[in-house]
């Protein structure tokens, strides 16, 4: 089971409910959307393609979500659909928590399913402050039902007992960020679906996040993981932006190079 893709489309998720610390993600895309379009930046992309009048890029709006506790169908739903009609949904989040209800959907349209996360956390915890749904748990829902096939973790730089007993057990491959280089990076022989959390850069670079965790991944170490990648790229989130604590926009800008570069991928999947 592997859908064909026709296009890739832009996808709003302003959810932020399952924070653990700083709420101001679910504001990410609508600023995201706007610094695209309103700032300096142009609409090509590094790999030569090009998004303006493409009629293979399309945004999709943003998904209504109808209360907290439907947060999983209403999004899985909307996802699924979209997938159905043959559009890679290069998601804008909203907190972490959006991606365990993504895959979900992907996991209707595809099996074999590679993840790549990119990270300060490895959002492995059973149970966070109570909440299982939490920005902290996804990745542990997501294996837990066997949503994929491979996981692998880079730029984590946060783990405590609890987490690496967490990895231990979902036979999770993890690159911290201790042992970083562009040559960790692993092959992979299936599609991938990338979630890109921004604190997994460094402060420096990426101010606007709730978490800020120092010794992270530069900008253009970031956008050449996305251009390494060597399998079809089906789908990615850009999530944990918080444009409430940004200066300057500087995370702002960069939230928008990633959704050129990520769509840019993408397209060139479709094209492959």
């Amino acid at each position: 089971m592997s859908k064909i893709l026709r296009q890739v489309g832009l996808l709003g998720l302003p959810f932020d409910h399952n924070s653990s610390f700083t709420p101001g993600a679910a504001k990410a895309p609508e600023v995201i959307r706007h610094t695209m379009v309103n700032g300096s930046l142009n609409t090509g992309t590094e790999n030569g393609m090009e998004l303006k009048a493409n009629p293979q890029w399309t945004d999709c709006g943003d998904i209504v979500i109808s209360q907290q506790s439907a947060f999983v169908e209403d999004i899985q739903r909307a996802c699924s659909e979209l997938l159905a009609k043959g559009i890679a949904l290069l998601s804008l989040g909203g907190d972490h928590s959006v991606t365990y209800p993504i895959i979900r959907a992907y996991g209707e349209h595809f099996d074999q399913l590679n993840i790549l996360h990119i990270d300060a956390h490895s959002d492995l915890y059973d149970s966070f402050k109570g909440n299982r749904l939490s920005n902290a748990c996804p990745f542990a829902r997501i294996m837990e039902e066997g949503l994929c096939k491979r996981l692998v973790q880079v730029g984590i730089r946060t783990l405590n007992a609890h987490q690496r007993e967490q990895a231990a057990r979902f036979g999770v491959e993890m690159i911290q960020m201790q042992d970083w280089a562009p040559k960790a990076l692993p092959s992979f022989d299936g599609p991938i679906y990338l979630s890109v959390d921004v604190d997994a850069l460094d402060p420096a670079f990426a101010p606007g996040v709730s978490h800020r965790e120092p010794g992270g991944l530069s900008s253009r170490e970031l956008i050449n993981i996305i251009h390494s990648i060597n399998a079809p790229l089906v789908g990615a989130d850009i999530v944990e932006f918080n444009p409430l604590k940004d200066i300057d926009d500087m995370t702002a800008q960069l939230s928008a190079k990633l959704v050129k570069e990520l769509a840019g991928k993408m397209l060139l999947t479709i094209h492959q």
